[in-house]
């Protein structure tokens, strides 16, 4: 017996002229309907441009506002010379609610994060990392530089810090594919119990656009950490710049009857 017979392509619908609502707007909803009715998956091509003007009888400018905005909302990706393509899903990461490191997160999508260590050396404290982690200035730690790739992509730049006095020898350690905490936790009998994490909303210079592979100006997502042990002592700070094109940031809120109000969300511009 012959099974289901698959899918059409569902055919295109038509931009309404009649419409109060802008051109490049019904475009956007257009492409959108096509992505979702067709099941198409990230990576697949999209019509590029002279297609989707020759499909819906608009302009060229109509076309190029409706992907540059398209683009910029994480739906699809351009690759100049190679075309339009359906963007990856963002990743839901839970790392401000729960204390988990970007490793354990990723490996719960079943997803393989792979980490180029562009610095790890033990140095002094400079002002902000002694009072990140209260020590003094001058107290070594041993500082880790990291982009971390996801699927081959970079995704993220993290800058962490651990004070030497909870680590000796952490310089040393080999940290391409393994979880930092992973690495505390069974090698150096640290148990992170608790963090306090901000995330603020920033976008890119040049520096981080070159590392992540993005344009200079590209929106970013800026996590700051700094986490304490059983003791009560911190025992690692870390600032991550997460592209904002594949992550976003979810958590779980409970209403209280009674609540402090909190510091506003700080907006940060031009990190490098």
């Amino acid at each position: 017996m012959a099974g289901p017979r698959p899918r059409p392509a569902t055919r295109p619908r038509r931009i309404d002229r009649s419409s109060p609502m802008p051109f490049y707007h019904q475009l956007k909803q257009l492409i959108i309907a096509d992505i979702t009715e067709n099941a198409r998956q990230p990576g697949d091509r999209l019509p590029g441009d002279h297609a989707l003007c020759s499909t819906y009888e608009v302009s060229r400018t109509v076309v190029r506002q409706a992907l540059g905005e398209l683009e910029v909302e994480g739906i699809i990706t351009r690759d100049k010379g190679r075309g339009t393509f359906v963007a990856p899903a963002p990743a839901n990461e839970g790392l401000i609610a729960s204390l988990t490191g970007l490793y354990e997160d990723v490996a719960a999508r079943g997803l393989e994060l792979h980490s180029q260590v562009k610095k790890i050396a033990m140095a002094p404290a400079d002002d902000s990392q002694a009072a990140a982690l209260r020590i003094d200035v001058g107290d070594p730690v041993v500082h880790i530089e990291r982009l971390r790739l996801v699927g081959g992509e970079p995704w993220v730049f993290a800058v962490t810090d651990v004070p030497h006095w909870a680590a000796p020898g952490l310089e040393k350690e080999d940290l391409t594919d393994r979880s930092l905490y992973q690495v505390l936790e069974d090698g150096y009998g640290v148990r992170l119990v608790r963090a306090r994490r901000v995330v603020e909303a920033a976008v890119a210079g040049a520096r981080m656009a070159r590392l992540l592979g993005v344009r200079r100006s590209d929106p970013l997502l800026v996590l700051r950490s700094v986490s304490v042990g059983e003791d009560a002592r911190p025992v690692e700070s870390f600032v991550a710049f997460h592209r904002g094109d594949r992550s976003r940031f979810e958590v779980e809120v409970h209403r209280q009857e009674s609540h402090r109000r909190g510091n506003p969300l700080m907006v940060v511009t031009d990190i490098d």
